[in-house]
């Protein structure tokens, strides 16, 4: 088992903390790294997209000249593809881009990402982050007694409304729970900032 120092809010180093190699400690795949990041790209799309055919154009009601004797191809509406004005062939209409990956790839996929964050040295253990009121300015005191000086994703155990409201307006900061850590953040944030008690919950909940 790995272990790693643990911080107060201050910065000290007040103890220590094993991580497991199951979760922590294993040698990150990048293939299922990739196909995890498609996946909630596409699950993002909102898929909205839509051009109009030929029979949802306006106009186009009448053949815009006779069928023979001008020399010209015949047409029986203004409003196909190639005119101006016309519609589109085989354009977006809205869909979903919604798909799975089985539940064995996104474990892997998530352990790789913790994992990465471990061996990367990106991984910050804290006791407890804790604060009386909101202040945003105590959060960044904390973030530069940790030396975190890019961005950061902030994973608390539980429901923490004075920290999260302290956190939101900082750039390059974002929190999240236990429960909705997911690979993009971890990968898209450069830093891991971690209580005890959420990494408690992660080794449980992965294990």
């Amino acid at each position: 088992m790995a272990k790693v120092d643990v911080y107060n809010m201050e910065g000290a180093v007040t103890g220590s903390m094993e991580l497991s190699d199951a979760i922590f400690g294993i040698e990150p795949n990048l293939d299922v790294l990739h196909i995890a990041v498609r996946n909630q790209l596409a699950n993002k799309r909102q898929g909205t997209h839509s051009t109009k055919t030929r029979s949802e154009v306006r106009g186009g009601g009448r053949k815009p000249y006779r069928q023979k004797g001008t020399g010209r191809a015949r047409h029986g509406s203004d409003r196909s593809a190639q005119y101006v004005g016309g519609g589109i062939i085989f354009g977006p209409k809205p869909r979903s881009y919604n798909y799975t990956i089985p539940k064995k790839v996104r474990r892997l996929a998530m352990k790789s990402a913790l994992s990465s964050k471990l061996i990367g040295n990106n991984l910050v253990v804290v006791d407890a982050i804790t604060l009386e009121e909101i202040k945003t300015k105590k959060i960044i005191g904390m973030l530069k007694a940790l030396n975190v000086m890019n961005s950061a994703i902030m994973v608390l155990d539980d429901k923490n409304l004075n920290v999260e409201k302290s956190s939101r307006n900082i750039p390059g900061l974002k929190t999240a729970r236990v429960n909705t850590i997911n690979v993009l953040d971890l990968l898209k944030f450069e830093k891991m900032i971690v209580t005890k008690a959420a990494a408690e919950k992660i080794q449980e909940v992965y294990v």
